[in-house]
């Protein structure tokens, strides 16, 4: 599968990849300060995500294949890799599949562990627009608010939406197939993966997905992990203190 990605810029190789319902474009602002910084930029769009195709496949073994592939297809021997939330998850498995490829690893706010599902109100939300009916986007937005009360959760969402046809719109994920493989996204790492290189853990200081009580897994499967908490955070840390969590990584990267 061919994955479609946003380059931007020259030098070492940085892929970013997004959490679930998320795509490429949620990255545009970073990944130009990432650029700026020296560094080829790859914001990936993962399989039924953004512009990326659909298909009835979906596992993390299949994205950590997905990015094999693209590492060819691009020519890129190692990379840097930075993933946010399923991303963060997607990452963790290839490091500690493919280490050889990776020069160093960030993870945004998720572990190794395993998650239950947790995204069942949004995906009803979702589920309950009814694009046959030709919905506007007001439309739309309306039917997502019975069932998210979250302003920026609603937004994150509504950049999903696109005009397949004039006049009918559409949303670019693979709704079908994510309510049919929701256990996927939150499969832990195996006992024995680990990854012994240096890894940076950001965590926000108002997010539950990685708890002290996490640690000891981490360290586990990442010994030379170091876990950072961004201040006024909560699970969209790079959206909601982007220059903290810019400036982490920038350091992270250089040293």
């Amino acid at each position: 599968m061919e994955l479609y990605s946003r380059i931007e810029g020259g030098g070492a190789p940085l892929l970013i990849i997004h959490g679930f319902l998320g795509m490429s474009d949620n990255w545009k602002t970073l990944g130009s300060q990432f650029a700026e910084l020296g560094y080829q930029v790859h914001m990936l769009d993962m399989r039924n995500h953004g512009k990326s195709p659909h298909s009835e496949e979906f596992s993390y073994q299949m994205m950590v294949q997905d990015i094999v592939d693209y590492c060819q297809q691009h020519n890129l021997q190692k990379v840097n890799l930075l993933g946010h939330s399923m991303g963060g998850k997607i990452v963790m498995f290839f490091a500690t599949q493919f280490p050889e490829m990776v020069e160093k690893l960030i993870v945004a706010d998720i572990g190794p562990k395993y998650y239950a599902p947790h995204h069942q109100k949004i995906l009803a939300g979702l589920t309950a627009v009814d694009f046959s009916l030709q919905p506007s986007r007001s439309e739309v937005e309306a039917t997502l608010s019975q069932y998210i009360s979250d302003f920026g959760t609603k937004q994150f969402l509504l950049k999903n939406l696109y005009w397949e046809t004039p006049g009918q719109l559409a949303f670019r994920f693979n709704l079908d197939v994510f309510n049919r493989k929701i256990e996927t996204i939150g499969e832990a790492l195996s006992f024995e993966a680990t990854f012994l290189n240096p890894t940076l853990f950001l965590r926000g200081d108002k997010s539950d997905y990685i708890l002290d009580s996490d640690f000891e897994t981490l360290y586990h499967h990442f010994p030379e992990a170091e876990i950072v908490t961004v201040r006024n955070a909560g699970h969209w840390l790079h959206a909601e203190n982007p220059k903290d969590f810019f400036d982490y990584v920038a350091n992270y990267l250089k040293n």
